[in-house]
């Protein structure tokens, strides 16, 4: 999970957010950046690359918070042009549909899914970009894989918190 704090309307303090997050999951988006040739198959799976909080590098999907009083579709383009860049231009469609829901617990070994911070819950969903992907914020790269090398032990041993098997879902349910 992605952790982005703002004094802006919708963002909690981080004294207000530590306690939510003691209290309350918390809803997130992950989300696996896809490029899709004219048949709409996919040929290439993005993945970022960031430092984790604990100082090591990591390869991340996008993610991020869900906004109080925010729709899940703004969320998804928020969180993508927070990471990949104003000019990535998402298709996210009018009524995204989940392919699958994570749920992170902060007690290891409860899900496939681990965030020492939280109880989150978050929707995951396949989106296609179409345009220029520049990292942001705290992304330091993105690297486009094909799906077979996404596959790959190693690429997925660098995602962190369970997100490989989020990512290893996507690929089956696109049937890639």
């Amino acid at each position: 999970m992605t952790e982005v704090t703002n004094s802006d309307a919708g963002w909690l303090s981080r004294e207000e957010m530590d306690s939510a997050r003691e209290r309350l999951p918390i809803l997130y988006v992950d989300a696996v950046p896809v490029r899709v040739d004219d048949h709409g198959v996919v040929t290439a799976v993005g993945l970022l690359l960031r430092i984790g909080g604990d100082g090591q590098v990591k390869r991340a999907l996008v993610s991020g918070r869900v906004l109080y009083h925010e729709r899940v579709r703004s969320a998804l383009l928020r969180n993508l042009e927070k990471d990949l860049g104003p000019l990535a231009l998402p298709r996210v469609p009018a009524a995204p549909q989940p392919f699958t829901i994570a749920e992170y617990f902060p007690t290891p070994g409860v899900t496939p899914f681990h965030d020492p911070r939280q109880h989150a819950v978050s929707l995951a969903y396949v989106v296609p970009v179409e345009g220029d992907c520049a990292p942001q914020q705290d992304a330091l790269e993105l690297t486009w894989f094909s799906p077979d090398d996404a596959r790959r032990p190693e690429v997925l041993a660098e995602l962190a918190n369970g997100q490989g098997t989020l990512l290893l879902q996507a690929l089956a349910h696109l049937g890639v």
